[in-house]
């Protein structure tokens, strides 16, 4: 895709949900640390196409390099050994590993592959990648109506990849990073090491749900998320005993407290809610030093953080 030839550096990411639509912009520092100048949320007024036609009118979105999220969901994410191909075979490699696994024809399927490193592995295992799978008409259904408003997509995300953007800025002295962040629709945890994904698992609970529940059925649930970290980062361990963890964070709006406290009497890791001011700056957005206003836009920040290496589409 060709971009325009004025635009502003850095991405902005557009993250849609039901009844709104979160706007990010961020570009890093020659050192590396990412600003923040962007960072707002639009309730949607009719269609999803009118929209993002309004906003690209009122906030000039057509000076920036933009990419979307895919809404959880509609599409998914395998781990799976990596095909003896070629670099520029994988995609299609992949779709014979996984015909069995989808259901729908795999012929079909928008594949992206993601490496993942080999160097922190055990020994003797088989070099393994992230498949990214998704029907064709869901990715449609996802751009065509951003598209029809006047937007020109320089890429699609999806939210593993835009919380290892987020988690692999608090790698420190070699060691990876570890992300536990909650949507309304539940938990993602994952695991960065020199700035690659290395592990991503869901949590199908949501702390906001949890919430609302009595105490013993709250605490039982906080302990099937410690259960469940646990053996995720076990496996982890067992899979790449060479890589060190530095740091669990947490994120998400309802009881984050109360799961952080259980989880670090539970697991070997440093365990503390995330914070991104240690990491970024944003200046111009007071609301964005608050824990919540973090977790609410967690996903689109991460997706505003891709590389200048990312420039194309994913």
């Amino acid at each position: 895709m060709l971009f325009k030839t004025k635009q502003r550096p850095g991405w902005l990411s557009l993250a849609v949900s039901r009844d709104r639509v979160d706007i990010t912009h961020a570009c890093r520092a020659a050192n590396g640390r990412p600003t923040i100048t962007l960072c707002e949320s639009y309730r949607r007024e009719g269609s999803l196409a009118h929209t993002m036609g309004r906003l690209r009118r009122e906030r000039g979105l057509d000076q920036f390099r933009l990419t979307t999220l895919m809404p959880g969901g509609q599409y998914q994410l395998f781990q799976i050994d990596a095909p003896a191909v070629a670099a520029g075979e994988l995609a299609s490699a992949l779709r014979w590993r996984i015909k069995d696994l989808v259901d729908f024809p795999v012929e079909t399927a928008v594949i992206e592959a993601l490496t993942i490193p080999v160097d922190g592995a055990a020994g003797g295992r088989a070099s393994q990648v992230f498949a990214v799978v998704a029907r064709p008409d869901a990715v449609r259904q996802h751009a065509e109506p951003l598209e029809a408003s006047g937007l020109a997509l320089a890429a699609v995300d999806i939210q593993e990849l835009a919380q290892r953007n987020v988690c692999a800025l608090f790698e420190v002295d070699g060691r990876g990073a570890a992300l536990l962040a909650f949507d309304d629709t539940g938990g993602l945890l994952t695991v960065t090491h020199g700035g690659e994904l290395f592990l991503a698992r869901r949590v199908d609970q949501s702390l906001l749900a949890l919430a609302q529940l009595p105490d013993s059925e709250r605490d039982a649930a906080l302990g099937r998320i410690t259960l469940e970290v646990q053996r995720s980062l076990d496996h982890f361990d067992r899979q790449f005993g060479a890589v060190a963890l530095g740091t669990l964070l947490l994120a998400g709006v309802g009881p984050v407290d109360e799961l952080c406290e259980q989880l670090a009497e539970s697991l070997y890791l440093p365990v503390r809610p995330l914070d991104l001011a240690e990491v970024a700056d944003f200046p111009a957005i007071p609301e964005l030093r608050t824990a919540q206003r973090q977790a609410q836009c967690l996903a689109g920040i991460g997706a505003a953080l891709r590389g200048e290496a990312d420039a194309r589409a994913a």
